[in-house]
C-alpha cells in the first residue's frame, strides 16, 4: 500500500491478545509473500520485560496454538514480530522506534481502563496517572505517545496512523479526543496541531478469545512442533477484525488475509461490545459467585447461560435493530464460543476491569431501553451481578485477585462498608450516567440484587482445575 520496501507497524502493549490477533494477520500476510510490513513490539510498563526477553531470545518468533469448539488444535509459528523494542524507564527505545520514518502505524492494546475516560467519554484529568503524565512522566499511553510524537515531529514530521485495537466503543475517536485533551493539558500546542493534521485514528473492532497463557501450553507446543517455546500463546480458532479504512501513511494489504476494511465500523462494534463483551462479563461475574473458575463451565450452567441469552434477546437486539448483521445468529455463535471447553478461559480474566465495562458495555443498553419506554430487567442483571461480585471482593471472598485499572480500593471499600452501599452504587454517575438519578433504576437494581442474592447462595459446584490453573500461571 506504500512505495516503501520496509514499513514498520509499531505496537504498544505486549499482551497475549496482540500476539494472537494483530500479529497473526501480519504473519499471514508475510506468509503470502508480502513482506513489506513487520511489527516492532513495545510496552509502556516493565511488567512485560520477561516476555520481551523471551521473545528477544527467540528472535521474535513464538507459536500460536488455536483450538476449535470440537477440540481440534492447530499450531503456527508467528514470524511477524521482527523487532523487540527493549523496555527502559524513560522509554527511549520506544521513542526512537516511533520516531523512525519507517514506522507508519503505531497501534496499541492497553485495555479499556488504559484510556482514563469518564462516563461522558472525556479524559479523567484528575486521575493520578494522568496528572503525573501532564507533569512529564509516561505512565499512560498518552504520556508515552507524547514523547514518541514529539520526537517524530522534530525528526521529520512524517504522518502516522494511531490505531486503537482495544474493546472500546468508537475506540479511535475516543482515544483521539482523550489524547488531544491530554496534549492541551500539557500545553503542547504545536504537537496538538501536528496530531490533528498528520495522524488518523480509525475505529476498529477486534475479536478473538485469548486466555492468559497457562503452563500446559508449552509442552503441547513442544510435542506438536519440536519447538521449545518460552512465550507461546493460545486462542480460539475464531478471529475477526474490522477496520475503518483511514490510514495516514499507507497500510498493509490486510484485506488479503480476511480483515474487513469498511467505511464505518459502528454496526460491528456495537454488536461485539454489547453482545459479546457484556455477555462475557455477565458469565464471568455469575460463574464466580457460584464458585466456578472457567468461562466454559459458567456458560454451560443453564441458569447463567439463560441470563446472558435473555439480556441479549430482550434488550440488546431491540436496541441494535436495524442492523446489517444477523444478531440472533451472532448471539448463538458467541455463546457457543464461550462454551468451548478447550479454551479454558478464566472467569478471573474476563471479570477484570468491571468498573470500566459497566459504563462502556452495559449502561448504553440500560439507557436506550428506558428511552424506548421499556424496563431493562434482563440488562439490570449484569450490574446486579457485578455489585454482588464487588461485595465478595470487599470481604476478600473471591477465589482470585480482582484486577481493575479504574479501581480506587480504599474508596470502594468505604462505599461497600455503608449500610446503603447498593443505593450509593446505583447513584454513581461514573457507572450509570443519568440513570444514577433515576429512582426507577435504583429500585430495579435493588430488586434484581435481592433476587440474585438467593441464587448466589446455591451450593458451589466442584471445579475441574488444579491450583496451577487457578493462579493463572
Amino acid at each position: 500500500m506504500t512505495a516503501s520496501t520496509h514499513s514498520v507497524w509499531m505496537h504498544i502493549g505486549a499482551g497475549s491478545f496482540h500476539r494472537a490477533h494483530q500479529a497473526w494477520y501480519l504473519h499471514r500476510l508475510r506468509e503470502q509473500g508480502d513482506s513489506e510490513w513487520h511489527i516492532a513490539l513495545s510496552n509502556i510498563r516493565d511488567d512485560a520485560v520477561p516476555l520481551l526477553t523471551s521473545l528477544t531470545a527467540q528472535k521474535g518468533e513464538y507459536v500460536l496454538e488455536t483450538v476449535t469448539p470440537e477440540g481440534d488444535r492447530a499450531y503456527e509459528k508467528i514470524r511477524s514480530i521482527r523487532t523487540i523494542v527493549p523496555w527502559d524507564a524513560e522509554l527511549k527505545a520506544m521513542v526512537a522506534q516511533g520516531a523512525d520514518a519507517a514506522t507508519r502505524v503505531i497501534a496499541f492494546t492497553v485495555t479499556e481502563s488504559g484510556y482514563y475516560l469518564d462516563n461522558n467519554h472525556q479524559l479523567d484529568a484528575q486521575h493520578p496517572d494522568i496528572q503525573a503524565d501532564v507533569k512529564g512522566e509516561a505512565r499512560t499511553l498518552y504520556g508515552a505517545l507524547t514523547r514518541v510524537l514529539l520526537a517524530r515531529m522534530a525528526a521529520h514530521g512524517n504522518p502516522v496512523t494511531l490505531l486503537n485495537c482495544d474493546n472500546l466503543r468508537h475506540n479511535g475517536e475516543r482515544f483521539r479526543q482523550g489524547f488531544l485533551t491530554f496534549l492541551s493539558l500539557r500545553k503542547e500546542e504545536a504537537l496538538c496541531a501536528w496530531v490533528r493534521d498528520q495522524t488518523t485514528s480509525p475505529n476498529t473492532m477486534v475479536d478473538r478469545i485469548t486466555p492468559r497463557p497457562t503452563a500446559d501450553i508449552a509442552p503441547r507446543v513442544l510435542k506438536a512442533t519440536g519447538f521449545r517455546d518460552s512465550a507461546p500463546v493460545m486462542a480460539e480458532s475464531f478471529i475477526q477484525w474490522v477496520i475503518e479504512d483511514d490510514f495516514a501513511a499507507g497500510r498493509p494489504a490486510l484485506e488479503h488475509v480476511g480483515v474487513e476494511m469498511v467505511k464505518s465500523v459502528l454496526p460491528w462494534e456495537e454488536a461485539k461490545i454489547r453482545i459479546l463483551n457484556a455477555s462475557h462479563s455477565c458469565i464471568a461475574w455469575a460463574g464466580t459467585l457460584v464458585g466456578q473458575l472457567c468461562i466454559h463451565q459458567s456458560t454451560q450452567t443453564p441458569e447463567i447461560k439463560e441470563m446472558a441469552w435473555e439480556y441479549v434477546t430482550q434488550d440488546v437486539i431491540p436496541s441494535l435493530l436495524p442492523s446489517p448483521l444477523n444478531l440472533e445468529e451472532y448471539r448463538d455463535v458467541v455463546l457457543a464460543r464461550f462454551a468451548n471447553p478447550w479454551i479454558r478461559d478464566t472467569n478471573q480474566r474476563v471479570a477484570a476491569d468491571g468498573l470500566s465495562k459497566i459504563p462502556g458495555f452495559i449502561t448504553p443498553t440500560l439507557m436506550e431501553r428506558y428511552a424506548s419506554g421499556e424496563t431493562p430487567r434482563a440488562t439490570a442483571v449484569l450490574p446486579a451481578l457485578f455489585f454482588l461480585f464487588l461485595q465478595r471482593w470487599h470481604v476478600d471472598a473471591l477465589p482470585y485477585a480482582y484486577q481493575d485499572g479504574a479501581l480506587n480500593a480504599p474508596e470502594l471499600h468505604a462505599l461497600l462498608s455503608q449500610d446503603d452501599a447498593l443505593a450509593r452504587f446505583a447513584s454513581d454517575e461514573t457507572l450509570f450516567g443519568p440513570l444514577a438519578h433515576k429512582a426507577e433504576f435504583a429500585t430495579l437494581l435493588q430488586n434484581t440484587v435481592a433476587g440474585l442474592s438467593e441464587w448466589a447462595k446455591l451450593p458451589q459446584p466442584v471445579n475441574d482445575l488444579g491450583a496451577d490453573y487457578v493462579s493463572g500461571n
